[in-house]
């Protein structure tokens, strides 16, 4: 305790001084934290600085590689006038093709009589729903095959053969003339969509045309081949035909040989 000659403030001051000298027992050695924090930036300095550094130069490198890879494809592989060139040439296919389809339909009919008009509308339809009907119009025009009486040939058979392969030939030119305007609707989609495309699928779109292109020269075969049968056909009848006056006129010179006796 306090003598009375104490004054009332010097008893604060000895608290404050005690509390201080509290504060310096327990206190943050902040020159240690401070050496701790410094040996790290060195540390980082030292150490993932460079390897930051070669990577930053990495980057850069691989940067200027893209930017290179980049204006290849640009000016050599990919050139945009080339692109726009090549779009042009679809816009002036497109109308080759418009021009080609508007020929294709040019009207041929010429038949007058009524049951010939039949016919040849049905042939010249385009329309391969119409094959069936091809028979009644075809005998209706042509009649049905001779009798042996009535026949041109010494075969009837093969008359009624080649009947047979005109009939043939009629129903397979409707059914041809219908896959052509398909082919023709193909082509124009694909040339379309060439105008269009990006280079990335530009091949693709050129492996549809081919694979089109092979079915359109399958088509082609089948009406050569069906041309061939009805040709070979005609020919037969022909054979025939020589036959047949060759025996008429060894007839008729016997038949004069007669009656010269």
């Amino acid at each position: 305790m306090g003598t009375p000659n104490e004054t009332p403030g010097s008893g604060a001051d000895r608290v404050a001084d005690r509390a201080t000298a509290g504060k310096g027992a327990i206190g943050i050695d902040w020159a240690a934290i401070v050496a701790a924090i410094n040996s790290i930036g060195t540390a980082i300095s030292n150490t993932i600085g460079p390897a930051l550094q070669q990577i930053n130069g990495a980057l850069g490198t691989l940067n200027g590689l893209m930017s290179s890879l980049q204006a290849f494809f640009i000016n050599i592989v990919y050139p945009q006038a080339a692109i726009n060139r090549a779009q042009g040439l679809a816009g002036a296919i497109q109308g080759l093709y418009t021009q080609s389809q508007a020929i294709s339909r040019v009207n041929v009919a010429s038949a007058t009589l009524a049951n010939p008009q039949q016919l040849e509308q049905l042939l010249l339809s385009r329309n391969p729903m119409n094959v069936p009907t091809v028979t009644t119009n075809y005998q209706t025009l042509y009649q049905t095959v001779a009798g042996s009486a009535e026949r041109l040939t010494a075969d009837p058979g093969l008359d009624r053969h080649e009947r047979c392969a005109a009939q043939a030939a009629m129903k397979r030119a409707i059914a041809i003339d219908a896959i052509a305007d398909t082919e023709m609707q193909a082509a124009d989609r694909i040339n379309t969509e060439l105008g269009q495309a990006a280079p990335g699928t530009a091949p693709m779109i050129e492996a549809e045309a081919a694979a089109w292109l092979v079915r359109a020269n399958a088509y082609t075969q089948s009406a050569l081949g069906d041309a061939m049968r009805l040709r070979a056909v005609t020919l037969a009848n022909s054979g025939s035909q020589l036959k047949f006056n060759a025996s008429n006129g060894a007839q008729i010179r016997q038949n004069a040989m007669d009656s010269l006796k």
